[in-house]
């Protein structure tokens, strides 16, 4: 028997005003609630929260709603896949420990009811943005986060989001080619015999069928909030209001 997946991507909570904000968060925690009666297994590709900095003992204030019902997901025998994004990236056990979520730094391959799939967030692709591979490597170092976290909460939670807006204010502003570098990714992948390739981080929706595979992102929900469904059919995209 078939399973039933779930995949969504670029939720960003915490980017926006708090009216956006808590719009947004009650759009998810709605889907979230329809993910408890409607899949097995639900991928998070990455940037669920625009920044995110969890000390040993401390996490950051807010999205208390969203956090209760991810792990009114898990409670329900239903496994979670959380690929860290580039914006949301500092994690320690809290997710793993407390909900119940299985964690990841890098893609995977996976067989998903007969289908072979690479899923991850998508970030570091393009070749020429060597700024930022070099930084990622910094950032995800577990010396460089350790010494990070020194700071007292109020101070090292405000650096970080201030560091992420000001980060996409800069991205905005410049042409990495981040579209074309995860297509060319993705056809790779599918030339090595994958069926699916997914990935988020660009907020660009995209369906792209290569050579009997297909390459999907799954945009952003600053734009337009939408989930992917993958069961006995063909993987489909859907728009959640």
């Amino acid at each position: 028997m078939n399973k039933r997946y779930l995949f969504i991507s670029d939720q960003h909570l915490g980017l926006q005003t708090k009216e956006i904000e808590n719009k947004k968060e009650r759009l998810l925690v709605k889907f979230l609630k329809f993910a408890e009666d409607n899949c097995d297994e639900l991928f998070i590709l990455g940037d669920l929260f625009d920044y995110w900095f969890e000390y040993k003992r401390v996490y950051q204030k807010g999205f208390f709603r969203t956090l209760t019902a991810l792990q009114d997901v898990t409670e329900r025998g239903i496994r979670i896949h959380y690929f860290i994004g580039n914006h949301d990236f500092l994690h320690r056990d809290f997710f793993t420990k407390e909900i119940g979520i299985k964690m990841y730094e890098a893609p995977i391959e996976v067989m998903l009811n007969g289908k072979k799939f690479y899923i991850g967030h998508g970030d570091g692709l393009v070749k020429k943005d060597i700024g930022y591979r070099i930084l990622k490597v910094i950032l995800r170092n577990k010396f460089t986060q350790k010494l990070y976290s020194l700071l007292h909460p109020d101070i090292g939670i405000a650096i970080a989001s201030k560091t992420s807006k000001s980060s996409r204010a800069y991205t905005k502003q410049r042409d990495y080619g981040e579209i074309d570098g995860m297509l060319n990714a993705a056809k790779q992948k599918i030339d090595e015999g994958f069926d699916y390739v997914m990935f988020g981080h660009s907020h660009e929706r995209s369906f792209v069928e290569y050579k009997g595979g297909k390459f999907i992102n799954l945009g952003s929900w600053i734009e337009a909030p939408c989930y992917a469904k993958f069961d006995s059919g063909e993987l489909e995209i859907i728009d959640w209001q």
